[in-house]
């Protein structure tokens, strides 16, 4: 980790990066290199690949931009197949005990496995002050921190979910500089998991930039949505938990009388029944997606597996409530630290809270919402916070070199 008056040469790395992906991880990467770049030189180090489902080279490698960040891709080397991963993950999954052979294999096949940025990294390490790498779950971090040395920094955005508990994860946490995570409820998980490690650092978190002004009105006219909605915004994949909340919000149509919709934005990754008040719209533009958020009665969160949801964030951003799933630790701890949103336990829970309790408080929700994240969330802040942890680091270097 070299240290210098000049600015601090950081290189973010990410499994999949591009202005077109939507992901939480790559999303919250792409956006602190790109308000931290006033501040240091950044630059991202990632794939070619743009679908996670099977890790295909879409992209050219070499030097390009996005949002004004420089990107440096490298090809994968096979893409995911498909049958052989979920046949190991359902083999470490089941609990026996797995050797690391077998656990490497698994993440070999769960991707994406890119040589040549490997190769990069242990070339040019010691070229950056530091090198991010985001989340602990992909290929790209397991196989390729070890090379960054002592400039590795991991941000590993951890879900309380199977793979998180895996033995192969006991050394890649104990190997990077620092441990940055995206909430405090991240940290606790972290800390449960592998103890109060020494390398452990704050959590920073991301800044919400709502616009100016948001059109709700906009939105219901061009969809036909004259009626009141909950919204979901994401992937709409049954590993976000979207299968069981379309299910639930079917059967709350079957004895509910008032006028409601279920509107679906985001890509559509699974079969969903039909029913006339359910509404897809796939993927759908920033501009679109903001004027949602303004328009829809509340956000309906099913996912179990979060380090920090940002479109809570958002939401609240304008002022709508949240309904959660209440498995999740992190989203729970969301609403009770907002005072945003309610939870839910089960399918019964999630009718009276979406049909009375939550409409009932919606107007107040929103607005502790809305108050908690401009408290919280300013990328002002989030931008001091990185600097100064890796000023320190660098300080620290400095006094021992």
């Amino acid at each position: 980790m070299p240290h210098s008056a000049r600015r601090p040469r950081v290189a973010f790395v990410v499994q999949r990066c591009g202005s077109d992906i939507a992901g939480g991880a790559e999303r919250l990467c792409l956006e602190t290199a790109t308000h931290l770049r006033e501040a240091w030189d950044v630059e991202i180090l990632t794939t070619c690949a743009r679908d996670y489902m099977t890790w295909k080279n879409v992209y050219e490698p070499g030097l390009s931009e996005v949002a004004g960040v420089p990107l440096r891709r490298f090809a994968v080397d096979v893409p995911r197949d498909g049958a052989a991963f979920e046949r190991l993950s359902r083999e470490l999954e089941s609990g026996a005990p797995v050797p690391l052979w077998r656990q490497q294999d698994w993440i070999a096949a769960q991707g994406p496995v890119c040589s040549a940025l490997q190769q990069f990294v242990e070339r040019s390490a010691r070229d950056y002050d530091a090198i991010y790498f985001y989340t602990y779950l992909y290929a790209t971090t397991y196989q390729v921190l070890p090379f960054a040395g002592d400039a590795a920094v991991l941000v590993p955005l951890a879900h309380d979910e199977w793979p998180f508990y895996l033995p192969i994860w006991d050394d890649l946490f104990r190997r990077p500089r620092g441990i940055l995570f995206a909430s405090r409820d991240e940290r606790r998980l972290v800390e449960r998991r592998f103890g109060d490690l020494p390398n452990f650092g704050p959590a920073i978190g991301i800044g919400i930039d709502p616009p100016r002004a948001v059109d709700p009105d906009a939105f219901r006219h061009a969809h036909g949505l004259d009626q009141g909605f909950a919204l979901y915004l994401g992937r709409v994949d049954p590993a976000k938990g979207c299968a069981e909340m379309v299910e639930q919000f079917i059967e709350l149509r079957r004895s509910e009388r008032r006028p409601r919709k279920l509107v679906l934005a985001g890509p559509l990754e699974m079969t969903l029944p039909k029913h006339d008040d359910v509404v897809t719209l796939g993927q759908i533009s920033d501009e679109d997606k903001w004027n949602a958020l303004a328009a829809a009665d509340l956000l309906v969160m099913p996912s179990r597996y979060e380090s920090l949801s940002i479109v809570a964030l958002e939401a609240w951003s304008v002022g709508t409530p949240i309904l959660a799933n209440g498995l999740s630790s992190v989203l729970v701890g969301q609403c009770r630290r907002s005072g945003g949103g309610l939870w839910y336990a089960n399918g019964s829970e999630f009718a009276r809270l979406l049909s009375s309790d939550l409409l009932g408080k919606a107007q107040q929700l929103g607005a502790q919402g809305k108050r908690y994240v401009e408290e919280h969330y300013r990328w002002s802040d989030v931008v001091a916070q990185h600097r100064a942890w890796l000023d320190d680091l660098l300080a620290l270097d400095a006094t021992h070199s």
